[in-house]
């Protein structure tokens, strides 16, 4: 067995015997969903400010650890991207878990904005894009409260991404591959979202509309959520 494989059975076996890591009542997930160039980062970015928040993004937290120095998923990363599979759930809930226990830790003697004594706030972006890392974050991790889940038109995250693109230097942010892109959202992700819809736990909010605009209804949504 190679040492990829092992590492994939002994995170698996983890997940597999694990309960609930972090106490819902007492740690706030909120999942972040919606199609590329739908203005989730600058969402979040706001919500931080305004409530606190610890912004996790999956695939920032992925793109790091394949390149850290003595890291036991490096390689196992590195390897499925450069196959163009996915790299498995249980790795990335992993690795999201791990993000959450050092926050929680870091801010454990803290008092305000919902932290301190084993409290945290969680917003996750881009998670979760497939059904399987849905059950295993909620059933081993933490059950998430809700889903922000900004909604736009194709031709809109098309020509967002295309003005992105003119800057940012990102090599997927042309058109056939944004358009690959937002294929794979639809077919991966929108399951997800039908999922939780089903238990009446996603907000959904118009992301055409300005930033200021999209924001307000955000943060309405959230203080909903907070009681505030």
């Amino acid at each position: 067995m190679s040492v990829v494989s092992e590492t994939i059975d002994r995170i698996k076996s983890f997940f597999h015997h694990s309960k609930e890591v972090f106490d819902h009542h007492k740690v706030l997930v909120v999942f972040v969903l919606g199609g590329p160039g739908a203005g989730k980062g600058t969402q979040c970015a706001r919500l931080v400010q305004e409530f606190g928040f610890c912004h996790l993004s999956a695939g920032d937290l992925l793109r790091a650890e394949q390149h850290r120095e003595g890291s036991e998923f490096g390689d196992l990363i590195r390897q499925y991207i450069r196959e163009g599979k996915i790299v498995p759930s249980e790795v990335t809930v992993n690795l999201l878990k791990n993000a959450m226990k050092a926050e929680l830790e870091k801010h454990e003697e803290e008092t305000e904005n919902g932290w301190g004594n084993g409290k945290g706030r969680f917003l996750v972006d881009g998670f979760p894009r497939k059904m399987d890392q849905a059950h295993i974050f909620d059933e081993t991790v933490c059950e998430s409260k809700f889903v922000l889940f900004f909604v736009t038109t194709e031709d809109v995250l098309l020509q967002r991404l295309l003005e992105r693109g003119k800057t940012s230097g990102r090599e997927d942010d042309n058109e056939e591959s944004i358009k690959k892109r937002f294929r794979t959202f639809v077919e991966t992700s929108m399951p997800v979202v039908e999922y939780y819809r089903q238990h009446d736990k996603v907000v959904e909010i118009d992301a055409t509309k300005s930033i200021d605009e999209v924001y307000e209804r955000t943060s309405n949504a959230v203080k909903a959520h907070l009681s505030i």
